[in-house]
């Protein structure tokens, strides 16, 4: 480097590198300096500690072998030390592994050797907007909700959140239906670096398999019939931003293995493409199905496993808080009136002691449904106990036949209760979470908050085992 370029460094030091190869930190020190950016470098773990120990810095990049220790050691001590700085590996190309253990360790983001400019341009802009994240648009990008409640639950999942924001690493959200996944993976998306760029949702079990590939993407003119036309696909329309990959565990098999490529590669070859193009893009996904057991049963593909599940971000259903459903059905009540045009309806005591007694097996989005429903046959402005029906799971209950409730003389296990009073609510709920889990018994018992044992004998005792 000659003296003139660092003559020019601007004032204060933006990026520490530690790197054992003194040519690779001067390629990184040039590349740097040339997107205006000061730069301090170190060659072992000790002397980058000494320089974080009297400097501020906004990033650091790390490779992962030094002298005397790796990069790991080194993101522990910032995590420890200076949690706001993130730091990004360098790894080995091909070591998708290595990158992963850095990630869970806290690790911002990686970049694999030899680092392309381009690569590094994208990673440091989007480490240096989390000095300056930008504001989320009022109500999200598509109307998106906040998180309602102020339960220990609650407050832990923001928390996480808020971690979550501030790095690259792929999360998995997990979740029963209607906790509110789509609306967690925007706040992450909201709150992090890339909250200017697009938020790209997408149900994977509602695309047709046969169109799937060209969806995510793109495909060239002329590639199939009907493709008349180049067509971008959803990697390339979240470009900088974040793909959400809702349901994703009804991916099939085969475009798992794409998919797998696509986020190791960071890249994407469209249909009828003869090269492949890169995308930025950050990846979060979410099911309510257990993908552990899908990998397990070799329904889901391990690796895919263990590249979108990085991170895991569990959402408490509603029944394991239920002091933040008064606060949630304000929080309805007001929005209803509000694209209704009509003072709000509120809810009278009873009525509220009432939802706080309910399950909810559809969490939030059985709650809202069924104000809305109240709201539309209430007759004054208070809900009462009579405006709320709490006895169907979620929505209308499907028809049972009356065999399905046939009695069995088998005496009940050890430690059960009799079930002869068990209501007909209780008996639809535990069929509808067999028909959510395809009937599998272990997923549904867990779900439903019992042994696997008091299931049996309750689906043996109504004649369905």
């Amino acid at each position: 480097m000659n003296t003139s370029e660092r003559r020019s460094r601007p004032a204060g030091v933006d990026v520490l590198v530690v790197d054992d190869e003194e040519d690779i930190r001067e390629v990184l020190e040039l590349s740097l300096l040339r997107m205006g950016l000061a730069c301090d470098t170190a060659g072992t773990v000790e002397e980058a500690r000494r320089l974080l120990a009297e400097k501020t810095y906004r990033l650091c990049l790390t490779d992962m072998r030094l002298p005397d220790g790796d990069g790991l050691e080194l993101v522990a001590h910032i995590q420890s030390h200076a949690p706001g700085l993130p730091v990004a590996v360098i790894t080995a190309f091909g070591s998708i592994e290595t990158a992963i253990r850095a990630l869970k360790c806290g690790a911002f983001d990686f970049v694999t050797k030899p680092v392309e400019l381009k690569a590094l341009r994208e990673l440091v802009n989007h480490a240096l907007k989390l000095q300056t994240p930008a504001a989320p648009a009022p109500g999200g990008s598509n109307g998106t909700r906040t998180l309602i409640g102020n339960s220990p639950a609650l407050e832990h999942l923001r928390t996480q959140i808020a971690k979550l924001a501030r790095n690259q690493a792929p999360v998995f959200i997990q979740g029963e239906s209607g906790t509110g996944k789509e609306v967690i993976a925007r706040l992450i998306h909201e709150l992090g670096p890339r909250a200017a760029a697009p938020f790209v949702p997408v149900n994977c079990g509602a695309i047709p398999p046969e169109l799937m590939e060209s969806e995510f993407f793109g495909h060239r003119k002329g590639a199939f019939t009907g493709a008349v036309f180049d067509k971008d696909g959803l990697f390339q329309a979240a470009r900088g931003g974040t793909l959400f990959l809702d349901e994703v565990a009804d991916l099939p098999l085969a475009m798992q293995v794409k998919l797998l490529r696509a986020i190791q590669e960071r890249a994407v070859r469209p249909v009828g493409a003869h090269a492949e193009e890169s995308v930025d893009v950050r990846i979060l996904s979410a099911s309510h199905r257990d993908l552990a057991q899908l990998v397990a049963e070799g329904k889901f593909r391990q690796d895919l496993y263990f590249r979108i599940n990085v991170i895991t971000l569990r959402v408490p259903p509603l029944r394991e808080r239920p002091e933040d459903i008064s606060t949630l059905a304000a929080h309805v009540l007001a929005r209803l009136a509000e694209r209704d045009r009509v003072p709000p309806h509120r809810l009278s005591p009873e009525a509220a002691a009432a939802l706080r007694g309910h399950p909810f097996p559809g969490n939030v989005r059985e709650l809202e449904n069924l104000l809305e429903r109240a709201c539309a046959l209430c007759d004054g402005d208070e809900i009462g106990t009579g405006d709320i029906d709490l006895h169907p799971v979620e929505g209308i209950p499907r028809p049972i036949s009356a065999a399905a409730f046939g009695n069995a003389t088998q005496a009940p296990p050890d430690g059960d209760d009799d079930s002869d009073d068990a209501t007909d609510d209780e008996r639809l709920r535990i069929l509808r979470m067999l028909e959510d889990t395809r009937w599998n018994r272990s997923e549904a018992a867990r779900r439903l908050g019992m042994t696997l044992r008091q299931l049996r004998y309750r689906l043996q005792k109504w004649g369905m085992e």
